[in-house]
Order: structure tokens, then C-alpha cells, then sequence
């Protein structure tokens, strides 16, 4: 457990030198979240679909807050030791190349939840007050919320093992994110989607990622039916996580190291 520990603290320091790109990457998730706000409140002010101004806002900011967490930058350092090769020094070393880049992301996640915190205040200030769940429901988001971590991780890391076929980190970044948006509900609620695109975000991981703790946060899902999201969210991080193993070790078979 020690090694994991210490590469968490290097994925901590590592943000402190690397910062600048960091912060850019966080930018470009503020200004989406920013724009989308003020796009909903004009929808709003001529024909509400379904949705009062006061959920969208809870909806769109947890939905920042999901966004950001297990940043682009952690995708960007899975992807580059892969296509870099230096996957090759991780299988000389004493532990789980699965759980060393978990680690590794528990590392950023304490900069990502205090970039959520302090600019998701400065949202709310600026866009007035938004009703926060409390009691039993407001349990229900914390964990759900929670879960979105090993969720993404578990995208994530597949991204960067397809690398082992693709030989390119940038196209399969892209076709994941914009999937993402789509099928997560992160930009339009997945309830307002036509009934065909309803069936097959519920049939992919995607909404457990964002709409499940939105849904849960502004209150349009509530006990047994929340209870069941959470249920599905820990059902897909350990899909996930299996799917990762068997990419791993197939991608294992992929690698070719010159020299040496």
C-alpha cells in the first residue's frame, strides 16, 4: 500500500509543476458550464421544457462538478505512457499498473474537488443561490457523487489502454468526450432527449457519470428510485473495472519494445 500511497503524493506534486496546463483544462470546463447557464436561461425565458431555472442550475453545476473531477489531465498522462512506452518500466515494477493509475488519480482529486468547491461558489454567488439537497437526499448525492470518480477513471483508463491499438491518444480522446456529453445528460438533461436516444444512454455507463447525481441533487429522483441509480452507478464501476483488466492484459500482447 505504500507504493500507492507515494504515487498518489507524486500525482499531487506533479499538478503543482504542470499547473498551467492544468488550469487551462479547468478553464475550458468553466466557460462550457458558464455558456450553458446562460443558454438555458434564455430557453427559459421563452418556453420552459420541463425543467424550472432553479433545477437547471443544480443540474448544470453538478455537472461542472462531475466534469471536472478526473480531469483531461489524467487521461492525457494514461494515454502518454502507453504511446510512449513507458508501460514497458511498469511491468518491472512491483505493482498493479490498474491500482498504481488509480492511485494516481486519487492524487489529482484533491486539487479537483477544491477547484470544484471554490469555483463552484463563485457560480452560485454569481447566479444566485441553489436549493441543496438535504437529509436523506442529500446523502444520497454525496455518495452518488462519489461514485463518479471511479466511474470516469473506469473510461478513462480503457481510453488510454486503446491506445495500445490505436497507437494515437487524440481521436480516441475526442470520440470519448463528445459521446460523453452526449449520452451523460452534461449538456441537455437525458429526460428531454426523443425516446430512442433515452434507450441508448441508459443502455451505456455515461449517464451514472452526470445525470444520476444531477438528478438526485435537484430532487427529480428521490428514494427507492435514487437508491436504484446508486446501485446501477456501483454496477457499472465494477463492470468497468473488469473491462479495464481484460483490455489490459489483451493490450499487454500489443507491445513491442526496441533496444535493450
Amino acid at each position: 500500500m505504500k507504493g500507492y500511497a507515494g504515487l498518489a503524493r507524486n500525482s499531487w506534486t506533479s499538478l503543482h509543476v504542470y499547473r498551467v496546463n492544468f488550469l487551462l483544462i479547468l478553464l475550458g470546463t468553466v466557460v462550457q458550464a458558464v455558456a450553458m447557464l446562460a443558454v438555458w436561461q434564455a430557453l427559459l425565458s421563452e418556453a420552459s421544457p420541463g425543467f424550472t431555472w432553479h433545477e437547471v442550475k443544480g443540474y448544470l453545476l453538478v455537472s461542472f462538478a462531475a466534469n471536472t473531477l478526473v480531469s483531461g489531465y489524467t487521461d492525457l498522462l494514461l494515454a502518454g505512457r502507453v504511446l510512449s512506452g513507458m508501460v514497458a518500466l511498469d511491468l518491472t515494477k512491483p505493482v498493479d499498473f490498474q491500482l498504481a493509475r488509480w492511485a494516481e488519480t486519487l492524487g489529482f482529486l484533491g486539487v479537483e474537488l477544491l477547484a470544484v468547491a471554490s469555483i463552484g461558489l463563485m457560480m452560485i454567488s454569481v447566479a444566485a443561490p441553489v436549493p441543496m439537497p438535504t437529509g436523506w437526499q442529500g446523502l444520497l448525492f454525496v455518495a452518488s457523487l462519489c461514485a463518479v470518480v471511479p466511474l470516469k477513471f473506469g473510461i478513462v483508463y480503457l481510453t488510454g489502454v486503446a491506445c495500445f491499438w490505436t497507437q494515437n491518444y487524440q481521436g480516441v480522446s475526442w470520440a470519448r468526450a463528445g459521446i460523453a456529453e452526449v449520452l451523460s445528460g452534461s449538456l441537455v438533461p437525458i429526460e428531454l432527449y426523443p425516446a430512442w436516444l433515452q434507450t441508448l444512454c441508459q443502455l451505456s455507463p455515461f449517464p451514472s457519470m452526470v445525470s444520476t447525481p444531477a438528478l438526485i441533487f435537484v430532487g427529480r429522483v428521490r428514494d427507492g428510485e435514487a437508491v436504484l441509480l446508486l446501485c446501477l452507478q456501483v454496477g457499472w464501476i465494477a463492470a468497468l473495472w473488469l473491462i479495464g483488466r481484460v483490455a489490459w492484459s489483451r493490450g499487454l500482447r500489443q507491445i513491442t519494445v526496441h533496444g535493450g
